[in-house]
């Protein structure tokens, strides 16, 4: 329950950093605006989304003669976590990795890439669909995508934002009518939104993949295959990176961009050392 409320405080912080945003580039007008785009981008995030991001990676609907083996086991695993059996998608890459997504467990898709059917074993390909189906039984799926559309739009408006204050669109502006800032104050909010977006998205994020890790123990059983699954995926996207949209990267299993060191800190992802720790200490369920 506080991970829940902590969650909805998030998601209302980064609608009120893009209304923000709003006011700084268009003043009173321009706050309007960005609370109906907010609006409509948590509408859209709840109607479309999983279906923006499926189209993004090219994913492909399997049917069980396509790839029986995969189908099974989700099946085996919606049946143990007491869920409607998701959609199954293949994405056409070599990096190997998954996400889940979709607006509740009713309308779920799992999808996996080419890269993790040829790395995995069945056992660890059951874990790392274990931790989807944690996803998807903690609807996070929904509170994910609709994060990473606003984030999304935030980046964008805030890219806007920067090459306006640049060109010193929006000079002769009343400084009261957004809120107090000049063209600078403006090209430095534009800087940081997007830093804060991201610093939002983190925190929701992190915490939910350690209850998806523990959830998908439970629907499998067996902590160590989805161990062993993480130590193949940490070596496997450091090997054959995935170009992805950093406001979608946190749908992922692990983080699909490479970049270690400062960067690992600013990960939406746990370090998947203390993901892999924290599954050996478990006891077998």
């Amino acid at each position: 329950m506080n991970n829940n409320i902590k969650t909805l405080f998030l998601l209302a912080a980064l609608t009120a950093l893009m209304i923000f945003l709003g006011k700084v580039i268009g003043g009173q007008t321009g706050m309007m605006v960005a609370f109906i785009l907010a609006i409509g981008m948590n509408f859209f995030s709840y109607w479309f989304s999983d279906k923006m991001v499926l189209r993004m990676y090219n994913a492909q609907e399997v049917d069980p003669s396509q790839a029986p083996e995969l189908h099974q086991i989700v099946e085996d695993l919606a049946r143990e976590a007491g869920l409607p059996k998701p959609r199954v998608y293949v994405i056409p890459t070599e990096s190997p990795n998954a996400f889940a997504t979709g607006r509740n467990p009713e309308h779920a898709v799992v999808a996996v890439t080419e890269g993790i059917l040829r790395l995995m074993t069945p056992t660890e390909l059951k874990g790392v669909l274990g931790h989807e189906m944690g996803h998807v039984k903690h609807r996070d799926i929904l509170i994910q995508t609709v994060a990473a559309t606003l984030a999304g739009a935030i980046m964008i408006v805030a890219n806007m934002a920067k090459w306006g204050a640049i060109m010193g669109a929006g000079s002769s502006q009343e400084g009261d009518d957004r809120g107090g800032m000049g063209n600078l104050g403006m090209l430095v909010m534009a800087i940081m939104a997007p830093f804060a977006a991201m610093l939002i998205q983190m925190a929701i994020s992190r915490s939910r993949e350690y209850l998806a890790d523990e959830a998908g123990a439970q629907f499998t059983h067996n902590p160590e295959s989805l161990a062993r699954a993480l130590e193949k995926l940490a070596y496997g996207v450091q090997a054959t990176p995935m170009q992805v949209s950093p406001a979608t990267e946190p749908l992922f299993i692990v983080n699909p961009l490479t970049g270690g060191g400062l960067m690992s800190l600013f990960s939406t992802h746990p370090p998947i050392e203390e993901r892999i720790a924290r599954l050996r200490a478990m006891r077998s369920y």
